[in-house]
């Protein structure tokens, strides 16, 4: 059997390895696991980056025809990547920061980190930079959903606030309580 990569239907390349059948099955050796976590990490990290997807659960491994249905499965070998396996991957993830859980206290869903909290707060600074509104109040939901797109389109609230935090503890973000929740201003500051 030769392994090939694979363009899918949204465009997404899959690496060669989605071709090798023990690359869907938990391995009994645990160097041999660990490659296979290390493989499965960076596909689901890189994979929700081309989509922006934010949130994979367990489920997803069952439900056919999702979002993440053409990296959990692969239906030319007849392969697919079953919930236990899966569960294992998302605990690795989380315990190495590439990944928490979400909701907190749940094994089942994880808010993956394609970009690191620390990153998100740069980016959101950078949009608020170049877009011209330091010094405004902005609430959440002008940040989440703003009129014209922006690669902070549609990030969860959580991964927001952890963004706000991180510029709030280098002087360049400030919460504040408008009329209709929660608001933020966003100072030039000095960064790290």
């Amino acid at each position: 059997m030769t392994l090939a990569s694979f363009t899918t239907p949204s465009g997404f390349l899959l690496p060669s390895i989605h071709s090798a059948p023990p690359f869907f099955t938990q391995q009994p050796n645990p160097n041999t696991q660990s490659i296979v976590t290390e493989n499965w990490t960076r596909l689901i990290l890189t994979y929700a980056r081309y989509r922006r997807l934010f949130f994979i659960k367990l489920e997803d491994a069952e439900t056919k025809g999702g979002d993440w249905d053409e990296v959990l499965r692969n239906e030319r070998i007849n392969r697919q990547l079953f919930p236990s396996h899966l569960s294992h991957i998302l605990s690795q993830m989380v315990e190495r920061n590439q990944a928490v859980y979400e909701p907190q206290k749940q094994t089942r869903s994880v808010l993956l980190y394609w970009r690191l909290p620390e990153e998100w707060a740069e980016v959101l600074h950078e949009w608020v930079t170049t877009t011209g509104q330091l010094n405004s109040i902005l609430t959440f939901y002008e940040i989440i959903e703003p009129p014209i797109e922006s690669v902070l389109s549609g990030i969860p609230m959580t991964l927001l606030r952890k963004a706000i935090s991180i510029l709030g503890r280098t002087g360049r973000a400030q919460i504040i309580s408008v009329a209709d929740g929660e608001g933020v201003r966003f100072f030039a500051g000095t960064g790290k």
